[in-house]
This record gives C-alpha cells, sequence and structure tokens, in this order.
C-alpha cells in the first residue's frame, strides 16, 4: 500500500517507521525535560535550603574566615571597651579576639573562639558582633552584599562591685552576683576559679587550653554565678518566712510560732536539730528563728503550710522558671514536687530537692529589699550599631509585685537583726542599713563532703541601694570553719561596700 502526499508517494512501512519515531521522539523528550526539571528542583534546593544549612555549619571554614576577615565589635562595661580584636600573625583568619582582665569578667563575656563555639554574652550576641545581624545593614550593604560594620553590647556590670566580689572570693570556688533592686541591673558576675578567655580564641593553640581546662577538676568554664544551682540551706528560711507571713500563718515576724525544739519530721523517727543546742528556737518567732537559723520553725512551718504554697512563693521568686534570661540563661533554680511531709519539712530549710544559683537567691534578697517588688534582672542595659544608635534598650524591665510591701518591711527588719546581732555579723558595714541571712547547705551523703556556705543579703546607704548572693563551694577553711557568716559574709559585705561607695 502507498499513500500519497504532496505529490509523493510514501510507502506504508516508512509512514509506520516515521509514526514510531516520533512517538519515542516524544516520549525522550518529555524525560530529558523531566530529568531538567528535577535538576531545576535540586538546584534550588540546595542554593536555598541546603546552602543556608552548609553555610550555617559550624565545621564550614568560610563561616570563620568570614567572621574573623575584620574586627569583632565590643563588650563594654561602664564606658570602656573589655574586648577587642588583634591582628594574625598567619593563617586564612586575619583577626583574633582580645579580652582586657579576662579572668575577671569571663563570667560575663564567655568568649568568642576560631575553634569553639562563642558563648555567654560573646554567643548570645555573636550576629551583632560580627557584623551578620540584619539590623546593621545599610541600604548599600543590602545592594552589595557586604558585612556590615559590628555593633556594641553595653552591659550594666559595675567594675567596682565586680573587682570586689572576685578579689574577695579569691581562691575559693564559689560565685557571686549583685543587683540594683530599684532597676534590675546587675552590676556583678563572678565565678572562681575564673580562667582567661584569650586562651581559647587562637585556633593555633586553644586546642592546647580547652582540654587543659577540661581536665580541672574545679571545672574553671562553669559559670558559678548563674549556671550552677546548689542546695541553699538556711537561705531559703527568707522564701519560708515570705510564704508564712502572706499566707496569714502567722502575722508578724514578732508573734511565737508553735514549733517544738527539736522538731520530729513527720512520719519519721528522725529529729531535726539545731546548730547551736543552745539558741531559743522552740516556738521562737520568725525573726528569733532568722536570727539563730532554726531549723525546728522552718521545717515545721514548711509542713504546716505544704508543698503547694511553699512551692507558690518560691515559683513568684523565679524557682522552677526554665527561662531565666539574663539575657544568659541561668539554669533553673529547683523547687520540687511530689513529696511526702517529712521531704517537705526538708526543704523549708533549704535542703532535700532544692537548688538555687546565687542570681536566684540575689533575686530573692532584691525583691525583700525593694518593698516586695521583682524588677527583671539583666546584665546589658542596651546593643547599639557601630555609630552607636540603640538597637534595643534592656533598661526597660519589667516588674511583679512577689509580696506585699509590709511583708517585705517585716523582713527587711528580721534580716537586719541577722547582720546586727545574728548569724551574720561579718557583713556590718558602719553607718550602712544591711539586711542578710546566712546558709550552710549539707553536702554528700550523711553531709559526708565539705558543706556549701552562702550568705544573701542588701544594703542601702545615701540613696542608694544593693542586693547580693555568695556561695563558697570550697576553700581551704576546715570542715569545722565552714560557715555562711565565715566565708560569705566577707564576700557579700565587699560588694556591697564598693557598690554604695562605702
Amino acid at each position: 500500500m502507498r499513500i500519497r502526499g504532496g505529490g509523493n508517494v510514501l510507502p506504508a512501512p516508512l509512514v509506520f517507521l516515521i509514526g514510531m519515531m516520533n512517538k519515542t521522539i516524544r516520549r525522550t523528550s518529555v524525560f530529558v525535560l523531566l530529568l531538567v526539571c528535577a535538576l531545576l528542583i535540586r538546584a534550588t534546593w540546595v542554593q536555598f535550603y541546603d546552602g543556608k544549612a552548609l553555610a550555617d555549619d559550624k565545621d564550614n571554614r568560610r563561616n570563620a574566615i568570614e567572621t574573623y576577615a575584620e574586627p569583632l565589635g565590643n563588650i563594654i562595661v561602664a564606658g570602656n571597651s573589655i574586648t577587642g580584636s588583634a591582628r594574625t600573625t598567619g593563617g586564612d583568619l586575619a583577626y583574633k579576639r582580645t579580652y582586657k582582665n579576662g579572668p575577671l569578667y569571663a563570667a560575663v563575656t564567655g568568649y568568642a573562639s576560631q575553634a569553639y563555639a562563642p558563648t555567654q554574652l560573646e554567643g548570645i550576641y555573636q550576629d551583632l558582633l560580627n557584623g551578620t545581624d540584619s539590623r546593621l545593614k545599610t541600604v548599600m550593604d543590602t545592594v552589595t552584599g557586604r558585612r556590615a560594620a559590628p555593633g556594641t553590647v553595653v552591659t550594666t556590670i559595675d567594675p567596682d562591685v565586680q573587682k570586689a566580689a572576685y578579689d574577695a572570693l579569691g581562691d575559693k570556688k564559689g560565685g557571686a552576683v549583685a543587683i540594683d533592686p530599684s532597676t534590675g541591673r546587675i552590676l556583678a558576675v563572678v565565678s572562681t576559679p575564673s580562667y582567661d578567655p584569650t586562651s581559647l580564641t587562637d585556633a593555633n593553640t586553644a586546642g592546647t587550653a580547652w582540654k587543659k581546662l577540661n581536665a580541672d577538676s574545679d571545672k574553671p568554664l562553669t559559670n558559678r554565678a548563674l549556671r550552677q544551682p546548689l542546695p541553699p540551706g538556711s537561705t531559703f528560711k527568707l522564701v519560708m518566712a515570705a510564704a508564712a507571713l502572706e499566707d496569714g500563718l502567722y502575722s508578724s515576724v514578732d508573734v511565737r510560732t508553735d514549733s517544738p525544739d527539736p522538731y520530729r519530721l513527720p512520719n519519721t523517727t528522725k529529729d531535726l536539730s539545731n546548730e547551736n543546742p543552745a539558741a531559743p528556737c522552740e516556738n521562737a518567732s520568725i525573726r528569733t528563728a532568722l536570727e539563730y537559723s532554726c531549723n525546728n520553725v522552718f521545717a515545721k512551718m514548711a509542713v504546716d503550710l505544704g508543698q503547694d504554697k511553699v512551692r507558690a512563693m518560691a515559683e513568684k521568686f523565679g524557682f522552677n522558671d526554665t527561662k531565666q534570661d539574663v539575657p544568659v540563661r541561668a539554669y533553673t533554680s529547683v523547687y520540687p514536687s511530689d513529696m511526702d511531709k517529712s521531704s517537705t519539712g526538708l526543704t523549708g530549710i533549704g535542703q532535700y530537692d532544692v537548688t538555687a544559683t546565687p542570681l536566684q537567691m540575689a533575686m530573692v534578697s532584691a525583691a525583700i529589699a525593694d518593698g516586695g517588688k521583682l524588677v527583671s534582672p539583666h546584665m546589658v542595659s542596651q546593643i547599639t550599631d557601630s555609630g552607636g544608635d540603640v538597637l534595643k534598650n534592656y533598661d526597660d524591665a519589667g516588674t511583679k509585685q512577689i509580696v506585699s510591701s509590709s511583708t517585705a518591711a517585716q523582713l527587711q527588719s528580721a534580716m537586719q537583726t541577722v547582720v546586727n546581732k545574728g548569724t551574720g555579723t561579718n557583713a556590718r558595714i558602719p553607718g550602712v542599713t544591711v539586711g542578710g541571712k546566712t546558709g550552710t547547705a549539707q553536702h554528700g551523703e550523711n553531709n559526708s563532703q565539705t558543706p556549701y556556705a552562702w550568705f544573701t543579703s542588701y544594703a542601702k546607704a545615701g540613696g542608694k541601694q544593693v542586693a547580693v548572693a555568695v556561695v563558697v563551694e570550697q576553700s581551704d577553711a576546715a570542715r569545722s570553719e565552714v560557715s555562711g557568716n565565715g566565708l560569705a559574709a566577707p564576700v557579700a559585705k565587699a560588694m556591697m561596700k564598693a557598690a554604695l561607695n562605702q
């Protein structure tokens, strides 16, 4: 058979072959088109999704090269930079971070390292300090894709208070925090033993320093002021007293309590005694119980109130807050739940599973000192761009009423008694109103290890006020000499004097 077309006649087999070829070409074309589409989709995915992941990968060398191609922005204390950048002598990283008085401010700054992820303020404001924060970009930066000039972090730290705490802690293992109760500004954050962040900045030498610091049994990289919750011992009795007064269990700090001495923990055969057997702790008032740190009073108080009421008051002060950012995230201070009565009694003296950081206990004293109000604590005042324009101001911090002004006034008075003639006499400052509370927290099974020494307090003079908390985990003092008054109160005193310019 033949087919006539256009004056020519094509054989039928050829027509069939051409038809088959057209079908094959069409199928091949569709297949190739699908492959092209798949390649385009994959390329787009890599560029806009995988590309960002690769760019953000901590092991991407290009990130380090870009970050350290120019000097970093700085962290400021009292108008002066405590950080800097130095030109390197070789390699592909042009600059490295430097620190002034590095060990003094390590608990504030953290470190920015060519080899390791940044920590503390260096980590939180990494993008601001290296110029990649979108708020720093000018129109020209956006058009050219150029990195913006880095910004600045302005802290609330008072260099005098910081140094007073650091010097007073000395070779002790511990932490300290100072807060201005009226503003929430954190004036000092100190952790000892400390380290020099400069030792970790250079990729060529950071590895050796890193291994040495992590091998140190004293754990100098741990921020004991913000991120080391420990049993607060008798300093927690301030929270207990606040709960009892607010609940109406006792009408004032001067009424007698119903507190046998010794106090037998419910459903046990264990009697809870006091450090000083001669102290007048039987049925003592809250004032007397704080003055002599009577365990029987506050253990029974916790049982009488019940764990739910105690927990509610603790949480008002900040316990169990999993997002306590200052802006460094502090470890959660804990008041436990699901306890029997005997365990609840032990929480009344800051034991069992109660834990707190120095920041948390400074917050307790700050709220009491400021009429029952707690201003959100913060150690950054503002962040600015390279021209000094404020990008964010943190000094407009929120305020919460924790206890009534009447309760706060009574607790202030009772804390003054502790310092004037009780267990906290080492914190007295002539001409200054000082209130405080000592704590000696048990450590180890059956209190087999050296106790933790605590002191939290407030001071007022000349229109100024400050609240502090200090914990000493370990010192060279004999076990019999370990106490909040003996070890922690002198540190708090030095900080309070510096804050009030005494």
